[in-house]
């Protein structure tokens, strides 16, 4: 272990292009996808246009900070320089927080696929370690190496998520052989909002965590030589994605799959390939699936070791996380994530119903609150910036201040709801829980801290008085 070697900065453009493209289509979008249809009727695809332009919008924020005043890490060192100490410290562990809950998640949901499609007669629990320690060697190996990895992993996504939409379409539009263009689906069933249209904006505050990972480029751009070409690249083409693969994707869905067949939203990609007549569609999409979990944990892994390293450079970790390898991997952040995500693995194991659901909920509001700091943030740095280095603004947020302030109240408007939905409230009470408990474990750390400090000044008082005594 080499505690004065720096993280290397290994990562090629194409890497984080990939990882910016991978980052918004999660496990979330190819099973997450039918649960909010279910909740919404075709409408659905309203919901994921406005949770999309949302994540488009703090994107661009994240964006413009970030080629404006690069940092180790991002969100959580803009929100310290924004609102100060406190702010920092609580983004940075709460969204630490939020991907090892996402770590465990994804290990559980990945061993579950590999068990009915592969394994069937190896244990789930052993399935989860294998997952858990296979990504976490990819990650100790090298940063090269997670890039790699998730080039790949994000890669056969695409592709899938391309197809689909080719076939998709072809299939609507009456292209392929014995079809006709049919859009009766949209409104055959009760409507295009059979469940009103307040269910379209209340399930914004669900579908929106399927757009998170969209802004972990930002963090793996300072482990790339070429960091400010990504981030744009990344800022610039985040629309095309989200309204392509996200809001595309869930048009067809609806339009190919009845809303109201909930057996067949169970997996809605598999229903769809199904009706369209694709052989062999549901051992496509496990395939598929199985990538989008791995790259979501390995992912997870990364983002969350390299925020923990970046709270210790900060002082709001041990110092110890800031320790890295020759190859530039800060192994004690890695390993510290993965036991967290493995314990909270054995947590679903034993208390499936009581601990792991608590985890699950009190993580399930972060990354709105994560999002509205990130907003926030960039309502005061901007006119910071453009005081100090207005020559650093290459990438600006379109319509500031107006978007900007728009944007916050939206995420509120969202955050409000949640406590007026029975299937969102306990998450936004236990996230607003975790919140508290963060900010508590602050004012504790600042409290000895300063008496720390107090200590070190009398005995330093007391040293010189012994000295002239003497």
């Amino acid at each position: 272990m080499n505690k004065e070697a720096k993280l290397q900065k290994s990562l090629k453009i194409r890497h984080l292009m990939m990882i910016a493209f991978g980052g918004s289509i999660g496990a979330g979008l190819f099973v997450g996808s039918g649960a909010i249809i279910q909740i919404t009727g075709p409408a659905a695809v309203f919901t994921a246009l406005m949770a999309g332009i949302l994540v488009i919008l703090v994107m661009r924020m994240l964006g413009e900070m970030v080629v404006a005043k690069p940092s180790l890490g991002s969100f959580s060192d803009y929100a310290r320089e924004a609102m100060g100490n406190w702010a920092g410290f609580t983004v940075g562990w709460l969204y630490w927080y939020f991907w090892v809950i996402v770590i465990a998640v994804e290990a559980i949901a990945g061993a579950a696929i590999l068990k009915s499609w592969i394994f069937p007669d190896m244990s789930l629990w052993l399935l989860n370690l294998l997952l858990l320690i296979a990504l976490t060697i990819t990650n100790i190996f090298s940063v090269k190496a997670f890039g790699e990895f998730e080039y790949w992993f994000s890669l056969i996504k695409i592709v899938a998520i391309l197809l689909f939409l080719g076939v998709g379409g072809a299939y609507v539009l009456g292209f392929l052989p014995g079809t006709t263009m049919d859009f009766s689906n949209l409104t055959a069933h009760g409507g295009f909002t059979p469940l009103g249209s307040a269910a379209v904006f209340i399930a914004v505050a669900t579908i929106i965590f399927s757009f998170v990972g969209s802004e972990i480029v930002t963090i793996a751009a300072s482990e790339s030589a070429e960091s400010e070409k990504a981030v744009v690249k990344a800022v610039n083409s985040v629309i095309v994605r989200i309204m392509t693969f996200y809001v595309g994707s869930v048009f067809l869905i609806v339009t190919i799959v009845p809303w109201n067949d909930s057996q067949a939203l169970t997996n809605p990609y598999v229903s769809a390939l199904q009706i369209i007549g694709i052989p062999y569609a549901d051992k496509i999409m496990n395939l598929v699936v199985v990538t989008a979990v791995l790259s979501c944990l390995n992912s997870g892994i990364y983002t969350a070791s390299r925020m923990l390293f970046a709270l210790g450079d900060k002082g709001d970790a041990p110092k110890w996380m800031m320790n890295v390898t020759k190859r530039g991997v800060p192994l004690k952040a890695i390993l510290t994530c993965t036991i967290f995500g493995f314990i909270s693995v054995i947590m679903a194991f034993i208390s499936p119903e009581t601990v792991f659901q608590f985890l699950l909920n009190s993580s399930g509001a972060i990354a709105l609150f994560v999002y509205l700091l990130i907003a926030i943030s960039q309502l005061i740095l901007r006119k910071k910036i453009e005081r100090e280095t207005p020559e650093r603004l290459k990438l600006r947020m379109w319509a500031y201040p107006y978007l900007t302030i728009a944007s916050i109240m939206a995420m509120v408007a969202i955050i409000v709801s949640m406590a007026f939905s029975a299937s969102t409230r306990s998450q936004l009470i236990l996230s607003l829980l975790s919140a508290m408990v963060v900010i508590l474990l602050y004012v504790i750390k600042t409290n000895i801290s300063r008496k720390r400090a107090a200590k070190n000044a009398l005995n330093e008082e007391l040293s010189e008085v012994d000295v002239k005594a003497k």
